[in-house]
């Protein structure tokens, strides 16, 4: 039987890509007391990479609010293996913070992170509710962007 978290991704229509190995020398997520530090997560779906380019040149910014989500989603992809499959254990959204491939002349990076700051208030109600940075930056890896994400967790 699935918890509440995964039952509101189902009513929600979203569904957690499959989670993938680390690019790089990481670990995906630390869990350390009661906080699960979540890396940096790009917008992956398995091995498909749908979000490349700069936001305000390649890319659009309903493109890179999907991508957004979708490196949401990668983020609770991840805690699930960390949380042994249990989900629930997520007590609340801590901090999550929003890189954005952009355009120089591209300054909506508060934008384009809201929407996977609604994502985490619509999965969480009001344990979704959270502190937030978003900057945008050159890369990485020619992503659209990167989520990195920091939970309390039993």
């Amino acid at each position: 039987m699935s918890g509440r978290i995964e039952r509101r991704l189902a009513e929600l229509g979203l569904v957690l890509p499959p989670v993938t190995k680390p690019l790089l020398s990481y670990q995906p997520v630390v869990i350390a007391r009661d906080f699960a530090f979540v890396a940096g997560q790009p917008p992956l779906n398995g091995a498909e990479r749908p979000f490349l380019g700069r936001v305000g040149a390649e890319l659009t910014m309903e493109q890179a609010q999907a991508a957004v989500r979708l490196s949401g989603l990668n983020i609770l992809a991840h805690l699930k293996v960390a949380l042994d499959g249990d989900l629930d254990r997520i007590e609340r959204c801590v901090k999550l913070g929003v890189f954005v491939n952009s355009a120089p002349d591209f300054k909506g990076q508060p934008l384009v992170a809201n929407a996977v700051s609604d994502m985490m208030i619509d999965i969480m109600g009001d344990a979704g509710r959270h502190a937030r940075f978003a900057v945008g930056t050159i890369g990485p890896a020619d992503f659209a962007c990167s989520v990195e994400a920091v939970f309390l967790v039993t």
